[in-house]
């Protein structure tokens, strides 16, 4: 029981690294907590500082969330442990400790964590959004679009009720973090990707 607290408390401390904010200190001067939309995710390092401190931050984020499910695969632990595993690196993504826990939206860390729990969801996962994305060009909607095919997809390429469970409870995560974005949606104030304003895009990169 100790031992799984630990692997739960690693992967919150895991999710919890903000790699928007120290790339944006880095490479920006900035501190991007206080610029743009405020959030610590890529979309808004992309709009603040650039495409490449915008790269560096969407792979923190995601390797993050692998790198936690992957030491839980490496050590063999049950699909309901590596579930709770999963959700807690998202988590501290979204409620960092070391960022005052003022986080993303937790989509980037999500893909990371499905594509090391569920390969081939992650995949498919990946190449919704990519779609979405080059369609209508709003991060938001992509996200919120991949995130609500997630559920369905574990169930269908996957089928272990852990698995099914923590992707609903992703889902969840993801609508939730996005409530703003989805009005701005509504209302056609949502910034676009790459577009350098005030407002926020939501993440697949956040």
């Amino acid at each position: 029981m100790m031992w799984d607290a630990g692997l739960i408390l690693a992967a919150y401390l895991l999710g919890s690294i903000p790699f928007g904010v120290a790339v944006a200190r880095a490479q920006g001067g900035v501190d991007l907590r206080q610029v743009g939309s405020g959030n610590i995710g890529a979309t808004n390092v992309l709009r603040v500082v650039g495409k490449g401190a915008a790269a560096l931050t969407l792979l923190g984020d995601i390797g993050k969330g692998a790198v936690a499910v992957g030491l839980g695969r490496l050590l063999k632990v049950s699909p309901t442990l590596l579930a709770v595993i999963a959700l807690a690196a998202v988590v501290g993504h979204v409620l960092p400790v070391f960022a005052g826990f003022r986080g993303g939206k937790g989509v980037a860390t999500t893909l990371g964590v499905v594509l090391a729990a569920m390969p081939a969801v992650g995949g498919l996962l990946l190449v919704i959004w990519l779609a979405a994305a080059g369609v209508w060009r709003y991060s938001s909607l992509a996200a919120l679009v991949a995130s609500a095919a997630l559920p369905g997809l574990a169930w269908w390429l996957d089928g272990r009720r852990p698995m099914v469970g923590m992707s609903a409870a992703l889902f969840f995560i993801v609508l939730v973090r996005h409530r703003e974005n989805i009005v701005r949606l509504w209302q056609g104030r949502e910034g676009k990707i790459g577009q350098k304003t005030g407002g926020s895009s939501g993440p697949m990169v956040q």
